[in-house]
């Protein structure tokens, strides 16, 4: 696991429990008092999650720290930055039957918010650029996903088709499969699912891997089936709510990841996509009702 796909403290959220007994009983002490932590030495942090010192160093080295110091700074840098946006991080995500909706606002607000803090924190760019590189050349882009993540799947299509990018969303098993056999060198395929593990969208990524097909995978989980099969993984942070379980909170965090693939393949075909966007609004606007609709008098009544 790596840190690079998402903050640390989100991704010891998501991932600590899949982690062997011990590792993940330190990430439960970390997450328990991150500010604590911060501060702990190594012998603290073994004591207080009952275990040893090696394997404090073997977590840290886990999650591709060079040793505990290094791991501590870090949960120092992040501690840091919760601290500046303190408000958000201490509403609690339970939403009442009768809660007033005023409340409920700000539980919504401060989840997404933390969220897609979270998963910027951990966004790496080099790998944003590289996908944004191999999109703007790319003869054939697919983006495949179901339920929620295909929403999102099919946003980013949206937006890619829009500046000119021959790309193409798939939402059915069957033809995002048999589209995925097409896919060719230099080509760019993109799997999103909220868990790692939905079984259409791992086997068509599959596929394109199989025909030279840059892989990208979208996920909470970077252990997942699908993280271990793409070529370039970026891992998302989800904040649950009540009545928004992971999957339906996964969206917004999605997004931000795929706004920003969308955004750097703009800025590498600026020209062509500031010529692309001109066209597309000039070609909507008469759809579209002046700003000042002129009001109707309404006669007396006789």
């Amino acid at each position: 696991m790596s840190v690079e796909g998402g903050g640390l403290l989100g991704r010891l959220r998501s991932d600590g429990p899949q982690m062997p007994e011990a590792l993940a009983r330190i990430a439960e002490t970390i997450l328990a008092d991150p500010d604590s932590s911060a501060h702990a030495s190594i012998v603290d942090l073994a004591e207080r999650s009952g275990t040893s010192t090696a394997t404090v160093t073997r977590f840290s080295r886990t999650l591709g720290f060079k040793g505990y110091a290094n791991l501590r700074v870090a949960i120092a840098t992040e501690t840091g930055r919760a601290e500046q946006a303190r408000w958000e991080t201490d509403i609690s995500g339970d939403i009442a039957p009768d809660d007033p909706l005023v409340d409920v606002l700000n539980v919504v607000t401060a989840a997404d918010t933390r969220a897609i803090q979270d998963t910027a924190a951990g966004l790496d760019v080099t790998a944003v650029e590289r996908v944004a590189g191999a999109i703007a050349e790319a003869k054939r882009v697919e983006i495949f996903g179901l339920g929620s993540s295909g929403t999102a799947a099919r946003e980013m299509a949206f937006r890619l088709e829009r500046i000119r990018v021959p790309v193409w969303f798939r939402g059915d098993s069957h033809t995002a499969l048999t589209n995925a056999a097409l896919l060719l060198p230099g080509d760019v395929a993109i799997g999103l699912s909220h868990s790692g593990r939905t079984r259409e969208v791992i086997e068509t990524l599959a596929e394109a891997a199989d025909h030279g097909a840059l892989t990208v995978a979208v996920t909470s989980h970077s252990r997942s089936p699908l993280a271990e099969i793409a070529d370039v993984l970026f891992t998302t942070v989800v904040q649950e709510t009540t009545f928004r379980l992971a999957a339906l909170s996964a969206l917004q965090s999605q997004l931000l990841v795929l706004d920003m693939i969308y955004v750097a393949v703009a800025q590498r075909t600026y020209e062509r996509t500031a010529e692309a966007l001109e066209l597309t609004v000039r070609a909507v606007e008469a759809h579209r009702l002046p700003e000042k609709i002129p009001t109707r008098k309404r006669g007396r009544a006789k």
